[in-house]
């Protein structure tokens, strides 16, 4: 993982808690390579969790990483539009919001 591509104060996290996030790193990968799911679609997946928890740190990093695995933006509008009758039009607005951050819109 490239830090310097990520927000400053998660690598400054990153760097100072070096044993705690290799465990997350280690769960995240046991996680994505636990069934059928590719990158790209298990990335969709955790951007719909993001915006029903409201984060929006993890919308942006699941979006830009979703983006990696080769989503297009149509892809990552269509899986928030998605969560609407489930969280609600204020949580999905919010969501394409910063989303689009990571889009540069």
């Amino acid at each position: 993982m490239d830090i310097k591509c990520l927000p400053e104060h998660y690598s400054k996290l990153r760097t100072r808690f070096g044993h705690y996030f290799e465990a997350l790193d280690n769960l995240g990968e046991a996680a994505r390579t636990s069934g059928p799911l590719d990158d790209k679609t298990a990335n969709l997946v955790q951007l719909a969790g993001a915006a029903a928890h409201f984060s929006e740190g993890a919308v942006h990093s699941h979006a830009r990483r979703a983006m990696l695995a080769g989503a297009t933006e149509d892809e990552l509008y269509h899986t928030l539009l998605l969560l609407t009758s489930t969280i609600g039009f204020p949580k999905v607005a919010a969501a394409i919001s910063w989303m689009e951050d990571v889009l540069g819109k």
